[in-house]
């Protein structure tokens, strides 16, 4: 099992969607972080997101960054790895879901 607490992991002040919208974004997130676990892991590899800690979140971010995972790796990948956590940002969980989803994967 992996834990990744985004405010220690990544950054306390998550960005917007894209690289070019400024640091510490949803696409940088996905990239540096997500998908080298996806890549080098197993199928069974568990992966616990704690997104407790940080000033808040843009639904561009997570869309980006969650959903964009869901189109690369397929959404039932994602879903069967990743567990989140919060209590202060519980109410983000379903959107999350939601963007994960309504994604299509390009490849899987």
């Amino acid at each position: 099992m992996t834990t990744i607490k985004i405010a220690t992991d990544f950054s306390d002040t998550p960005g917007a969607k894209s690289r070019s919208d400024g640091p510490f974004s949803g696409e940088e997130f996905r990239e540096k972080i997500l998908m080298p676990l996806f890549e080098n892991g197993s199928d069974k590899d568990k992966i616990h997101i704690d997104l407790d800690g940080v000033d808040g979140y843009t639904s561009s971010f997570l869309k980006e960054a969650f959903g964009g995972l869901a189109r690369m790796v397929g959404p039932d990948k994602v879903k069967k790895r990743i567990a989140f956590k919060s209590t202060e940002f519980g109410y983000m969980i379903s959107k999350i879901d939601e963007f994960i989803s309504d994604s299509e994967a390009t490849t899987a």
